[in-house]
């Protein structure tokens, strides 16, 4: 039959495209930097401590890390920078606090996991030595299986806390928090609901990205090591 000249033309289905994934409003945006390489330690020369944990400075390697991942930062449109009260965050840090004029804020919240009688460098020897405590650590996926270390519910709820301080000092921005590895990795378990040692391992100046809003943390991103030479999977 021929078609109707008055007939309404028949409507084109709905499409619906895929969208690109946007922090959500008022979320804080929150990029975790670990630290650059920090100095090795040499066996009977303890690094020395700050309130109780070891505190070597950046190393030679871990100075140029440093420049590397803070060149990246420098275009990220940065709002805050937030360091631990280890120095080796604050000399990470330092080379984009420079590019950007902004003043680091010291969280002690972002420190190390203590690791008890193993500070000032001997929980890398131990680890390196096969030490029966530290494959004991890794089996049972906790740190006070290490005489005198922190218990996972103290490091739990720090982690959680210092969170929550500065996403709340800072809704709708983004923030890079230069911190430690095993901060990193609990932070990330938090907020995925993992096995507590899943995201140990982070790289020095590594970056992993949580977006914070009053509901939920959501991971977007961990141990991105693109800035670095020599990178690899």
């Amino acid at each position: 039959m021929p078609a109707d000249p008055e007939a309404e033309p028949e409507a084109e289905p709905q499409a619906f495209r895929q969208r690109r994934w946007e922090v959500p409003p008022g979320a804080t945006d929150l990029l975790l930097v670990r630290h650059g390489a920090s100095e090795a330690f040499v066996t009977g020369q303890l690094f020395p401590l700050v309130d109780g944990q070891g505190d070597p400075p950046l190393s030679a390697d871990g100075v140029e890390q440093a420049r590397l991942v803070c060149a990246r930062l420098a275009t990220a449109a940065i709002d805050a920078i937030y360091v631990s009260t280890l120095r080796r965050t604050a000399q990470t840090a330092e080379p984009l606090a420079d590019a950007l004029g902004f003043d680091v804020r010291v969280e002690p919240g972002l420190r190390e996991v203590h690791l008890g009688e193993w500070e000032g460098g001997l929980f890398r020897k131990n680890v390196a030595d096969g030490h029966p405590v530290s494959l004991r650590m890794s089996a049972e996926e906790r740190w006070d299986v290490i005489p005198g270390a922190e218990p996972a519910a103290e490091l739990s709820a720090r982690v959680t806390a210092t969170i929550e301080r500065i996403t709340a000092a800072h809704p709708g921005q983004r923030v890079a928090a230069f911190t430690h590895g095993g901060v990193i990795g609990e932070a990330v378990a938090l907020a995925s609901r993992s096995r507590p040692f899943a995201f140990l391992g982070a790289e020095n100046a590594s970056i992993s990205r949580l977006v914070i809003t009053p509901e939920r943390w959501i991971v977007r991103g961990f141990n991105d090591t693109a800035h670095l030479d020599g990178g690899v999977w």
